[in-house]
C-alpha cells in the first residue's frame, strides 16, 4: 500500500509540474517587435526591387524615339500609350493609337496593355511621371513616360493649351530675376550639411499587414491626390517653410547656387528628409522631380514638386538642361470626332 501511494505521490508532482511550466508567466521572454504600415510596405517594397533609384531607371524616352517604335514595321513591339490629358485636349489631338485615361485610373487601366510596355503623356511630361510612379510600384517596371508630353509631340497642341511649355517662354524670361532673389544662394551656392532623421512613422490607414496589399492602398492614396506641384515663386517667397532637396550635382549647383537653405540629397536617402516638413524637390524641368515626389508621397511624406524645375527661376541663365521649342518635332496627331 505504501508503495501505491508512493507512486501516486510522484505522478501527482510530475503532472503539478507539466501544468504549472505550461502556464509559467512568459512576460519576461522577449517580445517579438511589432512592424509597422510603413516598414512592413518599405521591406516588401526593397524585396521587390521598388527602391527609389530602380524606379528612377530608364523612365523616360523622347517623343522621336516613342513615334520610331510606334511607325516601324514590326507592329509586336507597340507601346501601349495612355494619354492622361483632358478627354477635350485628347480629342483635339493625340498620339495615333494612344487611349484616353484619367490619371486616377491609370493602374485600373493597365490590365488592358497586355504584354505591350506601356507609355504615358500629359501635357507637359510632369503629371505623367507621377502616373509612372504608379504603374511600377503596381508591377508595371518598365512603364516610362515620353519626355515633355504632348508639348514635345506637336507645336500644335502645346498652341492649344494654354499650360504648357511654348506659353511660358516668354514668363520666364520676363521673371528671370531668382538670381537677384533675395532668398536666392548665387553661384558658388551654399548647400544645408545632410542630417540624419529618424524613419518617419506615418499612421498609415491600412488594416492589412500585407506588405502587397498596403503598397497598392498608397499608391491609390497617390493618384487620388493627384498632381502635386507648387510654383517657384511660392517656395522662394519663404524657403524656410520647407524642406528643399536642390537635386543636381555638386558641380551644378556651384555654376548656378541654389535656393537659401536648400539640402542636396542625390542619390536620395529617405532618412535625410525631414518628414516633419513639406518636402520641396527641384530638378532641371520638373519631370525627375516629379518622379521623386510621387515616390515620396506613397511613402507617407507630404511632398510636393517644384514645377518646371530650374527653368522656371533661371531659364535665361541656364545652359544645360532647358526647355528647347528647337527640339519639338512635330510628330503624326490624330484627331477625334
Amino acid at each position: 500500500m505504501k508503495k501505491k501511494w508512493t507512486m501516486l505521490l510522484v505522478v501527482m508532482f510530475a503532472l503539478t509540474s507539466i501544468f504549472l511550466t505550461s502556464c509559467k508567466d512568459d512576460s519576461d521572454d522577449p517580445a517579438v517587435p511589432t512592424l509597422t504600415a510603413f516598414e512592413i510596405m518599405q521591406d516588401y517594397m526593397e524585396d521587390n526591387g521598388m527602391d527609389i533609384t530602380s524606379v528612377l531607371t530608364s523612365w523616360i524616352k523622347t517623343a522621336s524615339s516613342v513615334n520610331d517604335i510606334m511607325t516601324d514595321t514590326d507592329p509586336l513591339n507597340d507601346y501601349y500609350i495612355m494619354d492622361i490629358r483632358s478627354a477635350s485636349a485628347y480629342a483635339a489631338g493625340h498620339i495615333p493609337s494612344a487611349v484616353n485615361v484619367p490619371f486616377t485610373d491609370v493602374v485600373t487601366a493597365a490590365a488592358n496593355a497586355g504584354d505591350k510596355t506601356i507609355a504615358v503623356v500629359c501635357y507637359s511630361g510632369q503629371s505623367a511621371c507621377h502616373a509612372v510612379v504608379a504603374l511600377r510600384l503596381s508591377g508595371y517596371s518598365d512603364a516610362f513616360s515620353i519626355m515633355w508630353g504632348m508639348s514635345g509631340w506637336h507645336t500644335d497642341v502645346m498652341d492649344a493649351v494654354a499650360d504648357t511649355i511654348i506659353t511660358k517662354y516668354d514668363s520666364w524670361s520676363a521673371s528671370c530675376s531668382q538670381l537677384d532673389d533675395p532668398n536666392w544662394t548665387a553661384a558658388p551656392g551654399d548647400i544645408a550639411d545632410n542630417i540624419v532623421f529618424d524613419l518617419p512613422d506615418f499612421d498609415l490607414t491600412v488594416a492589412s499587414t500585407d506588405g502587397a496589399e498596403i503598397l497598392a492602398e498608397r499608391v491609390n492614396a497617390m493618384l487620388a491626390g493627384g498632381f502635386k506641384g507648387i510654383a517657384a515663386t511660392t517656395v522662394l517667397a519663404d524657403p524656410t517653410q520647407y524642406f528643399i532637396n536642390n537635386y543636381w550635382t555638386t558641380t551644378d549647383v556651384e555654376f548656378y547656387g541654389n535656393i537659401d537653405g536648400a539640402y542636396r540629397i542625390n542619390p536620395l536617402e529617405i532618412t535625410n528628409l525631414d518628414p516633419s516638413k513639406q518636402i520641396v524637390t527641384y530638378c532641371w524641368t520638373g519631370q525627375t522631380s516629379s518622379m521623386i515626389t510621387a515616390y515620396l508621397n506613397v511613402l507617407g511624406f507630404d511632398a510636393v514638386s517644384l514645377k518646371n524645375g530650374a527653368n522656371s527661376m533661371i531659364y535665361d541663365d541656364l545652359e544645360t538642361h532647358k526647355w528647347d521649342a528647337a527640339a519639338i518635332v512635330d510628330l503624326p496627331l490624330e484627331v477625334s470626332p
